[in-house]
């Protein structure tokens, strides 16, 4: 017991079930439990990784699709949080837009697919737009949460003490919506690589989207398999940048100092 409680507080601890789930995976497929047509074991899917990664194939698809990821989010972000700020501090703005906005949110984004597709074609216009509809609302809706949320009091404090305009919002109201508008970053980002998987699907010529239509083209699961793991690491890892920027930034503030 004692080293089995050792094991689940250590630094690795996170790693234990996606290790177990792995070596799972490995003895099934290997003993034939798993058709290799359906699901080719992790030795698999690592050769695949190896071959596309000797020829550089790897790293051209995943330079073009975090371009057009990241592309979309500087576009997509920054008119969420520039729409959230103004709806946050502005009542008149809020009535005007909010409404309008929410109507929109309800739409599923890559329901509009055929209609962006008639609009931009299937070049990269229509793959970085359909970015920008993911990752906007995640981010305006907690930039908006985020700022509705300052406690009407401490604006009043600041006030008094001769806080206004610029000053005021960087000293109070961002700081204070700062976690809110970081967690829609986070939400961002997923629906980002989301958007990304299904947008790279649409007659694409380059990048991970690509390279796993080309692998179904062959019957190549293992490279089918290998880039949904690249997804899910560039999840990851944009995930860990995010967290990472939270705690820099919001390392004044007891909750996240602890961690």
């Amino acid at each position: 017991m004692g080293l089995l409680n050792k094991l689940l507080r250590s630094r690795f601890a996170p790693a234990f079930v996606p290790l177990l789930i792995l070596v799972t995976w490995q003895l099934l497929g290997q003993f034939g439990f798993i058709s290799s047509r359906t699901l080719p074991t992790p030795l698999k899917v690592a050769e695949a990784g190896l071959s596309v990664i000797e020829n550089g194939q790897l790293f051209h698809h995943i330079f073009i699709s975090s371009r057009r990821s990241f592309i979309g989010l500087a576009i997509g972000g920054g008119i969420g949080f520039l729409l959230g700020v103004i709806n946050g501090v502005s009542y008149t703005a809020n009535r005007l837009l909010d409404s309008t906005l929410q109507m929109v949110r309800n739409i599923p984004h890559l329901a509009l697919i055929p209609l962006v597709i008639l609009w931009f074609g299937i070049g990269e216009t229509a793959k970085i737009f359909l970015v920008v509809l993911g990752v906007f609302f995640p981010i305006y809706m907690n930039t908006l949460h985020g700022i509705r949320s300052i406690d009407p009091g401490l604006v009043e404090m600041a006030k008094v003490y001769g806080l206004r305009g610029f000053s005021l919002y960087r000293h109070v109201i961002m700081p204070g919506a700062l976690s809110s508008i970081l967690v829609g970053l986070r939400f961002a980002l997923g629906f980002m690589w989301l958007t990304l998987i299904v947008a790279e699907t649409i007659a694409a010529s380059e990048g991970i989207g690509f390279m796993a239509m080309d692998a179904r083209e062959f019957m190549r699961t293992d490279l089918v398999v290998f880039s949904i793991l690249i997804y899910a690491l560039l999840g990851k890892l944009s995930d860990n940048a995010a967290k990472w920027l939270e705690y820099r930034l919001l390392k004044w503030n007891p909750n996240y100092a602890k961690l």
